[in-house]
């Protein structure tokens, strides 16, 4: 069984414009901290109209920690000669929810299938190095309902173990809605548990 995570590492500020040149080709690197694909989109769409006379926009994708989500893709260059080496280079840095897009302009040179693979992986790599790699902590959403004789009770131990509320409703009863560390989400469920009329309820990841 994995080692449960508690943390990710991904790029903390995007990377644009990285250069290499092979043999007359120019291979123009780009990366992109990401949380979803339709983030991944908008930047693709926002690439393809800026360099809308490159021969080709190769890229990889992934999102996820335990169970990784990812995409590669060639964009006519020949199969696994592009797509996957930027996708080896994200598992060699060891980072997610990242994405890694090189824009080819062809010189006239063939490089063949080997000297595209080194080309693609050398860039993504320059980019992936001029990036600074952050460690992100994972969190968890949890919803709280209890009756207003716990309100100092919950309020005390949610500061105790660093949990941010996100949204209340004042009702009949008190609802919040608050997200912790996931590495102290057990003790926020089995501390909540201990209380009197403390309903838990886990949200999202």
């Amino acid at each position: 069984m994995p080692e449960e995570s508690f943390s990710y590492k991904s790029l903390d500020t995007p990377v644009e414009g990285v250069i290499h040149k092979d043999r007359k080709s120019k291979f123009i690197g780009y990366a992109y901290p990401i949380a979803s694909e339709a983030d991944f989109k908008h930047i693709l769409n926002t690439l393809k109209e800026k360099y809308a006379d490159a021969n080709h926009i190769c890229y990889a994708w992934q999102l996820g920690q335990k169970d990784m989500n990812y995409r590669v893709q060639d964009d006519g260059e020949p199969r696994n000669s592009a797509g996957k080496p930027i996708h080896g280079q994200i598992n060699s840095f060891g980072i997610t929810n990242i994405a890694v897009l090189v824009v080819r302009y062809f010189g006239g040179v063939k490089l063949g299938v080997g000297g595209l693979i080194s080309a693609y992986k050398t860039t993504a790599r320059e980019t992936l190095l001029r990036g600074n790699i952050k460690e992100f902590e994972l969190s968890l959403t949890y919803q709280l309902s209890f009756s207003y004789s716990q309100m100092s009770a919950v309020m005390r131990n949610l500061e105790i173990i660093q949990a941010k509320i996100i949204h209340r409703e004042l009702g009949e009863g008190a609802v919040l809605r608050v997200v912790v560390p996931k590495k102290r989400a057990m003790r926020l469920v089995e501390t909540m548990k201990q209380l009197q009329e403390v309903i838990v309820e886990k949200m999202s990841e």
